[in-house]
């Protein structure tokens, strides 16, 4: 008869082993939809500086919009979880159909600010000759914000359902579709007009399409997803599903947004330091973010298996849960940790061979190992109080740390002190494990108040 130790490991080990099958294909689908990103900068860069500082410009402006309307369909997972957990299978139906409500409710204005946000540009100091490219790239690319957004409710309800793979090969057809949309459109290919940054911009929103055209199919053939009749009718949206949607996921949103806003001044005050200093800031963190998809991923899987748990009524398993979900990412962000401070000079090698550049580079590479496991903390810390239902504390956590604590420590650090740079970093690093640790604590709280 096996002992109870040998019967925890072989709990944990079962547990990584479906926190892994369902995360996997989250990390990679958001490393493809990264690399359509990197394929836009690249290939805008082969026309001219203004057209890529104009791709630039124009992403960094309607980054935090997306993340925060993102933040808010990203509620459907947990509450599908928890009501397959809880065998309510009719709801599930509902949830898939009032998601897909809340992201055209939420694509409307974001349609429209996309199309005026260049009036915004003088104000913030970007130069008269990337304002009208800037500009009819972000109205190019609005035309693709329904379908995207459509797609992203899709995803997120399969991945409440703990099914992922679709979403990693509907990725790469995305990444397969915009690398000749690209070409096509900005090159002026096959008797189109050459449309510079503006055709990247119609590229992605013809990616958004062919993405949502592709989750739509399989949803609806999925065989297992029959029972719940998410399309056997047309329903209007339903005011009780769209404010438990809008209760969980606007905090969620808002505490992206804070995340993603905080590591966008701390590059804006790296920009005022000099040249060499951004361009070693953009190396470490652009490194540092694909590191952290891996995090991500599991906090998506973690969010699942959490709410499955809750949903079941079984705290100490959710608890249980949660920590083995922490424990894995903490554990994969050291790895990444130790590769970055083991050979940093391997790593920014790939970006440049510019001395002055590599020099701050590494500095930077060193930071970002440091800040690796607080990052891993408090991402699955926060997808484990996801599965709870629980956003809106720790939206306030959130608060505090990246903006109550990180961003003035960065400031102080970076210019009052004369660090530079590195002093910058450390208050992304103070932000971050604040935040880690409370989500934690908050997490350890929750389930053992449940009876965990």
């Amino acid at each position: 008869m096996p002992s109870e130790e040998t019967t925890y490991k072989q709990r944990i080990r079962s547990e990584i082993s479906s926190l892994m099958k369902i995360g996997t294909p989250v990390i990679i689908a958001q490393l493809l939809q990264m690399s359509m990103s990197f394929v836009d900068t690249v290939m805008a860069g082969r026309l001219s500086p203004q057209d890529l500082a104009a791709v630039a410009v124009g992403s960094s402006i309607m980054l935090p919009f997306m993340v925060l309307c993102l933040g808010c369909i990203m509620a459907v997972t947990p509450i599908v979880a928890q009501n397959v957990g809880g065998r309510r299978f009719k709801q599930i139906g509902k949830n898939a159909r009032q998601v897909l409500w809340l992201s055209q409710i939420l694509a409307l204005p974001s349609f429209f600010l996309l199309r005026h946000l260049d009036a915004t540009f003088p104000f913030i100091g970007v130069t008269d000759e990337i304002i009208p490219i800037a500009g009819g790239y972000l109205r190019a690319m609005s035309w693709g914000i329904f379908p995207f957004y459509a797609f992203s409710a899709l995803r997120n309800f399969n991945e409440g359902l703990s099914v992922t793979r679709p979403a990693m090969y509907i990725a790469a057809i995305g990444l397969m579709v915009n690398i000749p949309g690209n070409y096509i459109l900005m090159f002026g290919k096959l008797g189109f007009p050459q449309l510079g940054a503006v055709g990247t911009g119609y590229s992605s929103s013809i990616v958004g399409a062919v993405m949502f055209v592709f989750m739509l199919i399989f949803t609806i053939k999925f065989q297992p997803f029959q029972r719940f009749g998410i399309f056997d009718k047309f329903r209007w949206p339903e005011k009780k599903y769209l404010s438990e949607l809008l209760r969980i996921g606007v905090p969620i949103g808002i505490s992206s947004t804070m995340e993603v806003t905080m590591f966008a001044v701390v590059s804006l005050l790296v920009s005022t330091i000099s040249t060499i200093a951004i361009a070693g800031h953009q190396i470490a963190i652009n490194f540092a973010a694909m590191a952290f998809m891996i995090p991500f991923g599991l906090s998506v899987a973690i969010s699942s298996r959490v709410g499955l748990s809750i949903g079941r009524k079984r705290p100490g398993e959710a608890r249980f849960r949660g920590f083995v979900g922490v424990g894995v990412a903490s554990f994969i962000m050291f790895c990444t940790a130790a590769l970055m401070y083991l050979f940093p000079e391997s790593i920014v090698a790939i970006y440049t061979d510019d001395p002055q550049v590599t020099e701050i580079a590494v500095q930077l590479l060193f930071m970002a190992a440091i800040f690796q496991l607080s990052d891993g903390l408090q991402v699955s810390g926060f997808g484990a109080l996801r599965g709870l239902k629980d956003t809106k504390v720790p939206m306030y956590v959130n608060l505090f740390a990246y903006w109550i604590i990180g961003i003035p420590t960065a400031y102080l650090l970076g210019f009052k002190t004369g660090m530079g740079a590195p002093g910058l970093w450390v208050g992304l690093i103070a932000g971050l494990t604040i935040a880690g640790i409370l989500h934690n604590l908050r997490f350890h709280i929750k389930t053992g108040k449940m009876g965990a």
